[in-house]
């Protein structure tokens, strides 16, 4: 393969898929490399706001997404101290028309569904499944990327080559072997309900988010509102790497059977037969580049999902690369120098929301007088005015 414009992207995740449409929107030619023989359904629901649906919009994945991604009402936040809710923020038409783009909730599968269909008709992206990433090399014509098919070996010359392989990246570990995750001492339970197995009340268009003593429980529907995506945040010991292993569905009830959760949460925790669990791992805040190898999404700030946050901040590190890169030199210190300056501009930005999520990680999990003054404090700000807390995050824009 000729080198020219080529960018080798290992991980066909969310931020790898959308890096690899971005890339070739900018004129180059991307190959995108997958382990797995197929990409199939991991996790469970997103949450979308318009700093990234405006990327996916702008990539042509609106009507792929048409009938599946939900715009709720409102985020609804509940507390299980007062028994219900305390504060509605408007999420729906009106705030997408004031930010330019909707707020989302969809479906991962759905999500990645569609943005493979695109990658599928888009000639300057190949995908390469069941091709794992094994080794890179630098010398004078760029990058020689070395995959593995099974048994079989294969090298390719690249002009840079870009981890977005998740939080137990690849690439990472080939350029900073000694940054690992750190466990959070967090597990979230996913799980997911057919909207018709529940009362029309529960099943509306809007996200809850109900917050209570050591926990914190969220519920909004996917797949065009057909199913319900269920999520529990509890502390825990198990910490077990991947996103998709079995939970027992009575460790999850009995927690919040206490008569501390109200029936609304109680119920949405029991009606849930499946569970699966995901601990929760971050990064600490170390490079994430070197030369014309960069990291992007989770393989370079994995993050807590309390913001809603960590595909946004996948998506739009895949826009600033695609960017960045396309305004550079094609010559090796060239693209070392763009890759560079997409690592300074997206440092500062997701540190503030990893902060932020931590922050509201701690927010949700208050109990006694902390979570009296969290309740009466949220009550007064009311809904319009928490939400424009979140503006400097949903109004972000490709500059």
């Amino acid at each position: 393969m000729a080198p020219s414009r080529t960018i080798f992207v290992a991980g066909a995740g969310i931020g790898g898929l959308t890096a690899s449409l971005a890339l070739a929107r900018k004129g180059f030619r991307a190959v995108v490399l997958e382990k797995a023989e197929k990409l199939e359904e991991a996790g469970a629901g997103l949450q979308l706001s318009p700093n990234a649906s405006r990327i996916l919009v702008e990539l042509g994945l609106e009507p792929r997404l048409a009938g599946r991604a939900v715009v709720p009402e409102s985020i609804n936040i509940m507390s299980a101290r007062a028994g219900g809710e305390i504060c509605r923020l408007p999420v729906g038409e009106a705030a997408t028309f004031r930010a330019g783009a909707p707020y989302w909730v969809v479906h991962r599968a759905d999500l990645q569904a569609a943005l493979l269909a695109q990658v599928e008709v888009t000639p300057d992206v190949e995908l390469r499944l069941g091709c794992q990433f094994e080794d890179v090399t630098k010398h004078a014509r760029g990058l020689t990327v070395v995959q593995r098919r099974g048994l079989t070996r294969q090298q390719d010359v690249a002009n840079a080559l870009i981890g977005a392989d998740g939080i137990w990246s690849s690439v990472r570990s080939h350029l900073f072997p000694e940054v690992q995750p750190q466990f959070s001492g967090l597990i979230a339970w996913r799980g997911t309900l057919e909207a018709t197995a529940l009362p029309r009340e529960y099943t509306s268009s809007r996200v809850q988010l109900w917050m209570g003593p050591n926990a914190h429980l969220v519920a909004y529907p996917i797949s065009g509102g057909r199913q319900v995506n269920v999520v529990a945040i509890v502390g825990g010991t198990w910490n077990r790497p991947g996103w998709s292993s079995p939970g027992d569905a009575n460790e999850i009830k009995q927690f919040f059977a206490s008569a501390r959760w109200p029936a609304t949460a109680r119920m949405l925790a029991s009606a849930v037969d499946e569970w699966k669990r995901w601990a929760l791992f971050t990064l600490p805040d170390d490079e994430w580049h070197e030369g014309q190898i960069a990291l992007l999404g989770d393989a370079a700030h994995a993050m807590l999902p309390f913001a809603a946050q960590g595909a946004g901040m996948a998506i739009e590190d895949a826009a600033v690369l695609a960017k960045c890169l396309s305004e550079g030199a094609s010559d090796a210190d060239g693209i070392a120098a763009s890759l560079k300056k997409y690592a300074r501009q997206r440092r500062g930005r997701v540190a503030r929301v990893k902060r932020l999520a931590r922050r509201q990680g701690s927010i949700y999990h208050m109990s006694g007088p902390m979570a009296v003054a969290r309740d009466l404090y949220i009550r007064v700000m009311g809904g319009r005015r928490m939400l424009s807390r979140q503006d400097w995050i949903y109004d972000w824009r490709l500059s």
